[in-house]
C-alpha cells in the first residue's frame, strides 16, 4: 500500500488530495485500486500514513515465530495489545480433513508436474476448504474471506495473489481429477470407518442456473425441484452408501429424465468399484421396465420404490387385514408376489403418520376446487343473460390443474342455459376414485427381485434412501450448491466437484464424531469449532520494540474435551506457514 496525491480543478482553483492506494495483480498485470481518500494532509502526514499501511499490510514482515521470539524480554503492560483477529477453526479443521483423507499427495501426484503444481494445491484446498466451512463465491474469497481467515497463514499465498480469476483456474485444474478423487475417498473413507459397500443408493435432484447459457449443453430447462422453472437447470445423480457417504455422481443437461440415467450411473459405478453382491436403491422416478430388465441381466439386486396407481394391482392384499408385519412404530409391510416379472415381489407398505399427511393433503384440495366452483357460480349469477360457458369451462380448468391431487373425485361440466339465460355448473362425484382414493392413503409399494429378505429386511434396506435425500439437502443449504452463476460447463461440473468434495469432508466429520461417541451431533461441533479465532499479541519492550507473536486462541474447556475426544490438537501458536 502507498499514498499517492490526486489534484483536481473546480471553480478556477486546484485542489489537492491524498488517497490510499493499494496494489493486486491479475491475469493481465498488475493493478492499482483505491482503498480510502485521505483528504488534504501535509508531506510528513502523508509519511505516516505509509508507513501504518505498510504495518497493516496482510503480509506482515514483523511477525515472529517461536523460534525467532527472545528468549527474555521486559515487556510493559499497559502497552501490550491485539490485533489482526481472524477464522481459524474452520480452515484448521478443513486441513485435517484433508490430511486424514490423504488428499494433499493424491491431488500434488495428480497435477502435472511443474513449477506451479505446489501452488495449484494450494488453490485447490482453498476452494474445497471455504466451500467446507463457510460457502460462498469464489469472488467473496477473493475480495473478503481469505484475508479475514487463518487461510493466508496455512497456505503462505499473499492476499493480494488471491484474485477471481486465479480460483477460476483452480477449479479448471480440479475437474480432471474427478474419476480418481472419487475412487480414492471410496477406499480410504472404507479404511477409516470400515464401511461395507453392499448398498448403493442413487437419487437425482436439480439445481439452477443464472444466466442465459446460450450455447450450453447442460443448462436446459426441465422439471425444477428448486421450484425456479424460469431458471436453466442441470440435473445432478448422487450415489452414497447406506451410511450417507457419497460415492460418485455424475452430472446430466437439464432436461433428462430421471429414469435415463440409470443406465449410465449403474454402468460406471459398477465398472469403477467392481461387480460384487451389492443392492441398489432407488426411487420411483427411476422405474422402467428397460432400465429393471437391464439390472436383471446385469444380475444386480435392487429395490425400487413403484407409482401409486401400482398399488392397483395389490388391492386384494391391501384389503386384507392379515399377514401385515409391524416394522416401525406406525408402519407395517407384508410381501405380495408380483405379476410383472418373474422371481419379483412386491413389498406393501402403510404408515399412520403418512395417512394422516395424505388424508390432510386430500381435504385442502377438494376444499380448494368446491371453493373455486362456489366461485364461478356466483360469477354465472353475475352475468345473467350472457353465455360464459368457455370462459367457466378454461377457468375449471386451471382450478383442476392447480388441486390436481383431488381432480379425479370430480367431473364438472358448464353449459349455456338458453330458456334460463345463464350459464350452468353440473359437479358430479365419482365416489368410486374418492373410495379408492381414501383407502390408499398412507400405502406405497416397493419392488425387488431379492426373495429370500424378510418383509422388514427389504424396507428397512429401501428407507435408507432418504441419507442421499440429506445429502441433496446438505448441497443445497449448508454448502450453497445452487444458484449457480458460472457460465462454462466446465466450470458448472467443477463448482458440483467441489461441493461434493466439501460434502465429503461434511460426512467424514460426522463419522469421527459417531465413533468418539459424539452420537449425531457432529454439526454442534462444528458450530464451536468454527468460533476458535487466531489473533497477534504485540508485545512492547522497555527498549521500545514491539513483538508480535500470532496464537490460537484457547477454546473452552467443554470443547477442548470434544477435540480430545476427536484425537485432534490445536496448535497454541502458529508458524509463518503451516504444512
Amino acid at each position: 500500500m502507498f499514498l499517492r496525491r490526486f489534484n483536481r480543478k473546480k471553480n478556477g482553483k486546484k485542489h489537492f488530495y491524498w488517497a490510499l492506494v493499494e496494489s493486486y495483480r491479475t491475469e493481465k498485470g498488475s493493478r492499482q485500486r483505491i482503498v480510502g481518500y485521505i483528504g488534504d494532509v501535509t508531506n510528513g502526514q502523508a509519511r505516516r500514513t505509509t508507513q501504518s499501511a505498510e504495518r497493516c499490510d496482510s503480509v506482515q514482515q514483523d511477525f515472529f515465530s517461536p523460534e525467532e521470539l527472545p528468549e527474555f524480554a521486559n515487556v510493559l503492560p499497559r502497552k501490550t495489545r491485539t490485533e489482526r483477529q481472524r477464522e481459524f477453526g474452520g480452515v484448521w479443521l478443513g486441513n485435517k480433513l484433508f490430511e486424514k483423507l490423504e488428499l494433499n499427495r493424491y491431488i500434488a501426484d495428480g497435477l502435472k508436474q511443474n513449477d506451479e503444481s505446489e501452488s495449484w494445491l494450494d488453490i485447490i484446498k482453498i476452494l474445497v476448504i471455504s466451500r467446507f466451512y463457510s460457502p460462498t463465491s469464489e469472488l467473496h474469497i477473493a475480495e473478503h474471506l481469505y484475508e479475514h481467515s487463518a487461510m493466508e497463514d496455512f497456505f503462505g499465498i499473499p492476499a493480494q495473489q488471491i484474485y477471481d480469476n486465479r480460483l477460476y483456474r483452480g477449479l479448471d485444474k480440479l475437474l480432471p481429477l474427478k474419476d480418481g478423487l472419487q475412487h480414492h475417498l471410496k477406499e480410504r473413507m472404507g479404511q477409516l470407518f470400515d464401511i461395507k459397500y453392499d448398498l448403493f443408493l442413487y437419487d437425482v435432484t436439480s439445481t439452477y442456473v443464472e444466466g442465459e447459457h446460450a450455447g450450453s449443453d447442460l443448462c436446459k430447462r426441465g422439471y425444477s425441484r428448486d421450484g425456479r422453472p424460469d431458471c436453466k437447470q442441470v440435473c445432478i445423480g448422487l450415489v452414497v452408501t447406506r451410511e450417507g457417504l457419497p460415492l460418485g455422481y455424475e452430472v446430466f443437461a437439464g432436461n433428462t429424465h430421471d429414469s435415463t440415467t440409470v443406465e449410465e450411473v449403474v454402468g460406471k459405478m459398477e465398472k469403477q468399484y467392481g461387480k460384487a453382491d451389492r443392492i441398489w436403491v432407488m426411487d420411483r422416478g427411476m422405474v422402467s421396465e428397460q432400465n429393471l430388465e437391464k439390472l436383471r441381466q446385469d444380475g444386480l439386486r435392487y429395490i425400487i420404490g413403484t407409482p401409486k396407481a401400482n398399488l392397483k394391482q395389490v388391492e386384494k392384499h391391501l384389503l386384507e387385514k392379515s399377514d401385515w408385519q409391524v416394522v416401525h412404530a406406525g408402519v407395517e409391510v407384508k410381501i405380495c408376489p408380483s405379476i410383472q416379472a418373474e422371481n419379483e415381489v412386491f413389498i406393501l407398505c402403510k404408515s399412520k403418520d403418512r395417512a394422516l399427511k395424505e388424508q390432510s393433503m386430500h381435504d385442502r384440495f377438494v376444499t380448494r376446487i368446491e371453493m373455486g366452483i362456489e366461485k364461478f357460480r356466483r360469477t354465472c349469477e353475475q352475468r345473467h343473460g350472457k353465455d360464459i360457458s368457455k370462459l367457466i369451462e378454461r377457468r375449471v380448468g386451471r382450478l383442476l390443474q392447480a388441486n390436481s391431487r383431488g381432480s379425479a373425485l370430480f367431473e364438472i361440466e358448464t353449459s349455456y342455459d338458453a330458456t334460463a339465460g345463464k350459464t350452468i355448473i353440473s359437479v358430479t362425484k365419482n365416489d368410486g376414485a374418492s373410495h379408492w382414493l381414501r383407502l390408499t392413503e398412507g400405502h406405497y409399494l416397493l419392488r425387488t427381485n431379492i426373495t429370500d429378505w424378510q418383509a422388514k429386511d427389504l424396507w428397512e434396506a429401501y428407507i435408507h434412501l432418504t441419507d442421499a435425500e440429506e445429502a441433496f439437502r446438505i448441497h443445497k443449504s449448508d454448502l450453497h450448491l445452487r444458484p449457480l452463476w458460472h457460465q462454462k460447463d466446465g466450470r458448472i461440473q467443477a463448482h458440483i466437484f467441489v461441493c461434493f468434495l466439501a460434502f465429503v469432508f461434511w460426512k467424514t466429520f460426522g463419522l469421527m464424531c459417531k465413533k468418539a461417541g459424539l452420537g449425531d451431533e457432529s454439526r454442534r461441533v462444528f458450530e464451536e469449532i468454527k468460533k476458535i479465532c487466531m489473533v497477534d499479541v504485540v508485545l512492547t519492550t522497555d527498549e521500545g520494540k514491539e513483538l508480535k507473536i500470532r496464537t490460537v486462541a484457547r477454546p473452552d474447556k467443554p470443547l477442548q474435551i470434544l477435540l480430545h475426544r476427536l484425537g485432534l490438537k490445536l496448535p497454541e501458536r502458529l508458524t509463518k506457514r503451516i504444512l
